[in-house]
C-alpha cells in the first residue's frame, strides 16, 4: 500500500515536533536541575562525601557589673571516632582503651559502628588537654581529637544559685544559664574533610573550616564586693546556728538591681551531678514562700501613713499585752504588753495589737489593695527561673481575724524577693521597680555593649512624704526598738525585725521559726537594701532581732564602705543596752601637746610616732567612733617643724 507524500510529511512533522518537545524537557529539566537544584543537590553530595568534625562555640562569660568572671570556659578536647577509617579495631581498641582507661570491649565496639562519626562518651568528651595529647601519639587513622570547652565557675560555690549551671553539651540547665541560654550558648563550627565510599579520605580535595561564633558576654548587677561579704555571712551564721537554711539579698532600691543573691545550702555548680535536684533546683531567694512575720508590718504602716489614718507622734496606743479579736486573743510578743507609747514606739517595739488597730483603721478593702499595689500576690518579674508569686487570702473569705493577722503579717506567704522590692517601694519615694540581674550584653569581640537593661518602674504606691514617714520610724527601730542589732556607727540605717512561725500540716511548729530582718542605708538617701532570713537556727532565742539583724548591719556596714559611701555622724543615737560596748568619740588631739593629752583622761590607747611635743596628726581623725580603749595612733614632732 502506498503512503502518499502528504502523510509522510504529516508523520515527520509530527515526529519533528514531539523530539523538539523532547529535548525542549530535556533541557528545561536540566536547567532546573542545574540553576534550582544545583546548591541543594551539591550540599547533598558533599554531605554524602564529607565527614565533619565539630568545634564548639564558645558559651558567653557571665561577669559582675565591675567585669569579675563569674562563669567562663576553659579548654577541654573531646575524642571522635570516623569507623570506616578504622584498620586495625582489635588493636586500636587495646590501645585507646589503655589511654582513656576504659572497658576495651565497650571501645571496640565503638570503633566498628556502622556510623560516621562516633563519640566516645563519657571517657573521652571534655578530657583535660594531656590526655587530649596522649590519644593523638597513638596516630590511629580515624580517631580525632576535636577542640571543645566546658564550663568553669572560678569561684565555686559562689553565686550558685542564681548562676546555676551548664551541661555536658554546653546548654544551660538552671539559673542565668538557663534562662540565658539562647544568648550565652553561640553556633557550632567544624572542620570538614572529604571521603569516598568506604569512608578513605580523600587526599586531593582541601579540607573546608566553618569557624564557631561564640556566645554573647552577659555583665550581672551583681558587686563582687557585696556578694562575698554576703557569702562571708552566711558562711558563718551556718557554723554559729546550724540552720535549716539561710536567705540573703540585697538591692539596689532605687533601680531594682540586684547587689547580690544567696542561700543555704549551696552547691558547686562543677558539681552538680554529685547534688541533690532540690539543692541545686531551689534558688530560694524567688522560690521559697513563707509568712513574713513582723517585716510585713512595713506594708500596714506605709498604707496607714498614707491614707493619714496615724500620726506616729501625735497617736497613741495602749498595749496590756493583747489585742480581742472575734473572739480570739491575739498576743504581743512581750508577755504584759508595751503599756502607752505613741505609734512610733508601736513600730519601734513590733507591737502587733497596735498593727491589728492600724489595719482596722485601713479596713479590710484598702489594707489589701495597698498589699498587693506593693506587688504581693505576683510574680516580680526578675529574670531568673522558678519564680514563685506568694499566697494571699481571697477576699470574699477575709473576716475580721484575717484582716488583724494580715497587718502584722501573719496567715499570708511571700517570697524574700517580693518583700525586697515592696520594702525598696516604702523607702524610696514610693517607687516598686522590677528586680533584675542582667545588665548588659557584651560582644566578645569588640568588647561593645550591644543591649543595656534600663530599670522598669511598675508603677508608684505611696507619695514621697510618707515613704519620708516610713524611712524615719524604721531608723528608729534600728536605733532605739528591736532592730538593735543591725545599728552600724557613722551609718543611718533603718529596717525591721521579722519572726515568723512555721506551719505543717495545717498547725504552727513549737520553737521553728524563720527569723529575718530587712534593713537599708543610708536612712536619708537609701542606697541599698539587704534581707536575710534564718531557718531554724539552732542553740538561740528565735528572734529576727538576736539573729539577722546582726548580720544585716554587718552586710550593710562593709557594703557601704566597699561601696565608698562616705560615713556621717547625724544618726539617731543609739540606745544602749547593758551588753553593748561603749563607744568612745575620738577627741582631737592635733596642735595638742604630749602634757595636755595625760592631762586629760581618755578611755583610749594611744601609739606614739615620731620626736617631738606636739601632735601633728592622728588615726582615726576626730569625731569617730570607737570601741572603749581602742588604739588612737598619733606623730609627735614641735611646732615649727609642722609650720614647715
Amino acid at each position: 500500500m502506498r503512503v502518499s507524500n502528504v502523510t509522510v510529511r504529516r508523520r515527520l512533522v509530527f515526529v519533528l515536533t514531539f523530539g523538539l518537545l523532547f529535548f525542549l524537557v530535556i533541557v528545561i529539566r536540566l536547567g532546573y536541575v542545574q540553576f534550582a537544584l544545583g546548591n541543594e543537590l551539591t550540599d547533598r553530595a558533599e554531605d554524602s562525601w564529607s565527614r565533619n568534625i565539630p568545634f564548639e562555640a564558645e558559651r558567653g562569660e557571665i561577669l559582675d557589673r565591675n567585669g569579675v568572671p563569674l562563669a567562663t570556659n576553659v579548654s577541654a578536647p573531646s575524642v571522635l571516632i570516623v569507623p570506616r577509617q578504622i584498620k586495625n579495631a582489635v588493636e586500636d581498641s587495646e590501645k585507646l582503651a589503655n589511654v582513656l582507661r576504659m572497658d576495651q570491649k565497650k571501645i571496640y565496639s565503638l570503633l566498628t559502628k556502622k556510623e560516621s562519626i562516633v563519640r566516645i562518651n563519657p571517657e573521652g568528651r571534655k578530657i583535660s588537654n594531656e590526655l587530649a595529647s596522649e590519644v593523638r601519639k597513638l596516630g590511629i587513622p580515624g580517631v580525632y581529637i576535636a577542640e571543645d570547652n566546658k564550663r568553669h565557675y572560678p569561684f565555686g560555690n559562689y553565686l550558685s544559685h542564681v548562676l546555676g549551671f551548664a551541661g555536658i553539651d554546653n546548654q544551660g540547665l538552671t539559673g542565668i544559664e538557663l534562662y540565658y541560654d539562647e544568648k550565652l550558648s553561640g553556633q557550632k563550627g567544624y572542620v570538614s574533610f572529604f571521603s569516598d565510599a568506604k569512608g578513605r579520605r580523600m587526599p586531593n580535595l582541601a579540607d573546608e573550616y566553618q569557624e564557631p561564633v561564640d556566645g554573647l558576654n552577659l555583665r550581672l548587677t551583681v558587686d563582687t564586693n557585696v556578694q562575698t561579704i554576703i557569702e562571708r555571712e552566711l558562711d558563718i551564721a551556718e557554723a554559729i546556728y546550724n540552720p535549716d537554711g539561710a536567705i540573703a539579698i540585697a538591692m539596689n532600691p532605687n533601680t531594682g538591681e540586684i547587689l547580690g543573691m544567696s542561700s543555704r545550702p549551696d552547691y558547686d555548680p562543677e558539681n552538680f551531678r554529685n547534688v541533690p535536684p532540690e539543692i541545686y533546683n531551689q534558688n530560694k531567694p524567688v522560690w521559697m514562700q513563707y509568712e513574713p512575720g513582723s517585716t510585713f508590718k512595713i506594708i500596714t504602716l506605709a498604707a496607714a501613713l498614707e491614707e493619714g489614718e496615724v500620726d506616729l507622734l501625735e497617736d497613741s496606743f495602749n498595749d496590756p499585752g493583747f489585742i480581742e479579736v472575734s473572739g480570739h486573743r491575739l498576743r504581743c510578743w512581750k508577755k504584759g504588753g508595751h503599756g502607752h507609747q505613741t505609734f512610733l514606739e508601736v513600730v519601734q517595739n513590733s507591737c502587733n495589737p497596735g498593727f491589728v488597730v492600724l489595719g482596722e483603721r485601713l479596713g479590710k478593702d484598702r489594707l489589701f489593695d495597698y498589699i498587693e499595689s506593693f506587688g504581693f500576690g505576683e510574680k516580680t518579674g526578675i529574670d531568673l527561673q522558678g519564680e514563685a508569686k506568694g499566697i494571699l487570702f481571697n477576699r470574699d473569705r477575709v473576716g475580721p481575724l484575717e484582716q488583724a493577722t494580715t497587718a502584722f503579717g501573719q496567715g499570708v506567704s511571700v517570697t524574700p524577693l517580693q518583700q525586697v522590692a515592696a520594702v525598696s517601694a516604702a523607702i524610696n519615694g514610693g517607687y516598686l521597680y522590677t528586680p533584675f540581674i542582667a545588665k548588659e550584653w557584651i560582644d566578645p569581640v569588640t568588647g561593645v555593649a550591644l543591649d543595656v537593661t534600663e530599670p522598669t518602674i511598675k508603677r508608684r504606691v505611696i507619695s514621697d512624704e510618707t515613704s519620708k514617714q516610713v524611712r524615719y520610724a524604721l531608723e528608729h527601730v534600728v536605733a532605739k526598738g528591736t532592730g538593735k542589732g543591725a545599728f552600724v556607727d557613722g551609718y543611718r540605717v533603718g529596717g525591721k525585725t521579722g519572726t515568723a512561725q512555721k506551719a505543717q500540716g495545717g498547725r504552727y511548729l513549737e520553737n521553728n521559726h524563720i527569723v529575718s530582718f530587712i534593713g537599708f542605708a543610708p536612712a536619708d538617701d537609701p542606697q541599698i537594701v539587704v534581707y536575710v532570713a534564718i531557718d531554724n537556727p539552732k542553740g538561740t532565742v528565735q528572734f529576727g532581732g538576736v539573729v539577722a539583724a546582726p548580720i544585716v548591719g554587718k552586710v550593710i556596714g562593709d557594703s557601704l564602705r566597699a561601696m565608698d559611701v562616705e560615713k556621717r555622724q547625724d544618726q539617731i543615737e543609739k540606745e544602749r543596752l547593758w551588753t553593748d560596748e561603749p563607744l568612745i568619740e575620738v577627741p582631737d588631739l592635733v596642735g595638742r601637746t604630749r602634757q595636755d593629752i595625760n592631762a586629760a583622761y581618755y578611755e583610749l590607747r594611744l601609739d606614739v610616732s615620731g620626736e617631738g611635743d606636739m601632735v601633728l596628726a592622728q588615726s582615726p581623725d576626730p569625731g569617730i567612733k570607737v570601741k572603749q580603749y581602742s588604739t588612737i595612733r598619733i606623730l609627735l614632732g614641735d611646732k615649727t617643724g609642722s609650720e614647715d
